[in-house]
C-alpha cells in the first residue's frame, strides 16, 4: 500500500481536525476561531462570518508579509466576502478565498504541503 501522507516540514501548522467549537492543529487543541499561518496558530476573536472585517484580519498583516492566499472558513456554510474586505486584502497582495470551514481546513493542508504562502482564518463550528 502506498503512503499518501503529505510530507510537511517540521514546525508547520497541519490542521488535523475541526469541530466541537475548535481545532486540532499540529498536535494541539485550540478552542474557538483561529488564524493559522504556516508556522503558528493565533486565537481569533471572530465567532460569526458577519463579524469579519478588515480590522479582524490585521493579525495576518502583522504576523507575515509573504502570505499570498488567505482561506476564509466562514463556518458551516460558505459566504461571499464584501468588496471592502476583498480590496483591503488585495492591497497587501493577498487573494481571499471563502468556503465553509471544513473545506478551508482541507484546502489549507493541501496548499501547505505544496509549500504555498497560505494562511487560514477559520470560524469554529460545532
Amino acid at each position: 500500500m502506498a503512503d499518501i501522507t503529505p510530507d510537511i516540514p517540521e514546525g508547520r501548522q497541519l490542521i488535523q481536525g475541526y469541530g466541537n467549537g475548535g481545532f486540532r492543529i499540529a498536535g494541539e487543541r485550540h478552542e474557538g476561531s483561529v488564524i493559522v499561518l504556516p508556522n503558528r496558530t493565533l486565537s481569533w476573536n471572530v465567532g460569526l462570518y458577519e463579524d469579519l472585517s478588515p480590522e479582524s484580519l490585521a493579525a495576518i498583516h502583522e504576523a507575515s508579509t509573504n502570505i499570498e492566499v488567505l482561506l476564509i472558513g466562514c463556518g458551516a456554510r460558505m459566504a461571499m466576502p464584501s468588496v471592502v474586505l476583498k480590496e483591503s486584502l488585495r492591497a497587501y497582495g493577498i487573494v481571499p478565498e471563502t468556503m465553509d470551514t471544513g473545506a478551508a481546513c482541507r484546502t489549507f493542508n493541501v496548499l501547505l504541503s505544496e509549500d504555498r504562502a497560505v494562511a487560514a482564518a477559520l470560524i469554529a463550528v460545532e
